[in-house]
């Protein structure tokens, strides 16, 4: 492979794997807080 072929990889496994964490950081720093509102809302048992 040449020099350019091996950056361009190197580039762009780090715009993916950085898209990831970027991804993470963001749901562990702002969880989703929409999911709990789609749960039917379910009968007391007493």
């Amino acid at each position: 492979m040449t020099p350019t072929a091996i950056v361009m990889m190197v580039v762009a496994i780090l715009t993916v794997w950085g898209g990831l964490v970027a991804a993470a950081v963001n749901l562990f720093r702002r969880p989703d807080q929409s999911m709990g509102d789609e749960l039917p809302d379910t009968p007391s048992s007493t």
